[in-house]
C-alpha cells in the first residue's frame, strides 16, 4: 500500500495491519523520543480488503511508549519520519505511558449488567479472599455463570440466543490486575481470559445445561486457544460462582474427558474471579454488526450459523 505522508518532525506514525479475518491485538514497547501525548488514528482499506490502522504520536522527551500492533499474515509495518529518532528493540511491557495500552474503560456507560458487573468486580478485587457472587444484586431471581471459550464474541451470542438467559456480558476474568483493558489483557501482562458472564433464570433453564452449551461450542483439549486465536487470554473454561456449580462443572468436565482417550481436557474449573467488563465496542459485537457491519440475530432459539468474527 502506498502512502504520501507529510507530518512534522515532532510526528511518528505507526502503520498497522490488520487482515479482515484477524481482529487481534498486542502491545509492543520500544524506546523513542518521548512519551504519548497526543494519539489519533484512522483506518484505511488496502487493496486486498484488509484494513490498516494508523496511529499517530505526538514526540516530547526520551520516554518509553507502547503502541497497539496487528498480528496478520503480512506482519506488522512501522514507519516513522526521519527527524523523530531510532526506535530500537520491540519487547511487551508491563509498565508503560500512553497509547491505547493505558486507556480506563468507562463502566457506567456500558449496558447493563456491565456496571454492576464492575462493582462487584472491585469489591471482590479487595477481599482477601476470593469469594464469586452467585447471583444478580439487582436482580435476585436471576444466577450468574462465566464462561471462557477463545474469543468472547460468537460465545456471547451463542448464550444470548438460550431461552432463559436474561442478559449478557463480555469482559475480562481470571487475572491479577485490577481494571484491565483489551490492549493490556492481549499483550499477556495481566493473566486475564476472555470470558462471558451469563445473567440466567433457572426456573428456565439449568446450570448444567448452560456448561453443555458452552462445552458443544469448544474443542475442550485445545490449549491457550480456539479456533485461529491463540494464546492465555484465549483459554477455555468454567469459572464457578459456588460449590454447587464447582460439583457440576468437574462431573460434565470428567464426562468430556471419556470421549477424548488420550487427549487430556484443557479447559480450566476454578473459582470465579473479579470479571472486569470489557469496552463498549465489544458488548454484543456481533448483534450490532461485527466488524462487517452486517447484524446476526440474538432471537432467542436462533439456528443460524455464527460468524465469529462478524
Amino acid at each position: 500500500m502506498m502512502m504520501n505522508s507529510s507530518y512534522s518532525s515532532r510526528l511518528c506514525s505507526a502503520f498497522l495491519f490488520r487482515h479482515q479475518t484477524c481482529r487481534h491485538h498486542r502491545s509492543i514497547g520500544f524506546w523513542g523520543q518521548g512519551n504519548i501525548d497526543v494519539s489519533t488514528s484512522r483506518s484505511l482499506i488496502n487493496d486486498d480488503d484488509s484494513t490498516a490502522t494508523i496511529h499517530l504520536f505526538s514526540i516530547e522527551r526520551k520516554r518509553r511508549v507502547v503502541l497497539p500492533s496487528s498480528l496478520s499474515s503480512s506482519g506488522t509495518a512501522l514507519a516513522m519520519n526521519k527527524k523523530g529518532g531510532f526506535f530500537g528493540g520491540f519487547f511487551r511491557s508491563f509498565t508503560a505511558d500512553g497509547g491505547s495500552y493505558n486507556l480506563q474503560i468507562d463502566y457506567d456507560s456500558l449496558p447493563f449488567p456491565c456496571p454492576e458487573l464492575a462493582t462487584m468486580a472491585m469489591e471482590q478485587q479487595q477481599q482477601t479472599k476470593t469469594v464469586a457472587v452467585t447471583t444478580s444484586p439487582s436482580r435476585p431471581d436471576l444466577q450468574l455463570a462465566t464462561f471462557a471459550g477463545g474469543c468472547f464474541w460468537g460465545l456471547e451470542l451463542a448464550f444470548q440466543r438460550v431461552k432463559g438467559v436474561e442478559y449478557t456480558a463480555v469482559g475480562y476474568t481470571q487475572g491479577r490486575e485490577a481494571c484491565p483493558n483489551y490492549e493490556q489483557v492481549s499483550a499477556g501482562n495481566t493473566g486475564h481470559t476472555e470470558a462471558v458472564v451469563v445473567y440466567f433464570d433457572p426456573k428456565v433453564i439449568s446450570y448444567s445445561q448452560l456448561c453443555r452449551i458452552f462445552l458443544d461450542r469448544i474443542d475442550p483439549t485445545t490449549q491457550n486457544g480456539q479456533g485461529r486465536d491463540y494464546g492465555r487470554q484465549y483459554r477455555t473454561g468454567i469459572y464457578t460462582h459456588s460449590p454447587e456449580q464447582d460439583d457440576i462443572a468437574r462431573s460434565l468436565l470428567q464426562q468430556e474427558q471419556n470421549k477424548y482417550d488420550k487427549r487430556p481436557i484443557a479447559t480450566e474449573c476454578r473459582t470465579a474471579m473479579p470479571f472486569w467488563p470489557a469496552e463498549a465496542y465489544h458488548q454484543q459485537y456481533l448483534e450490532k454488526g461485527g466488524r462487517f457491519g452486517s447484524p446476526q440475530s440474538a432471537e432467542k432459539g436462533c439456528t443460524d450459523e455464527i460468524r465469529c468474527y462478524g
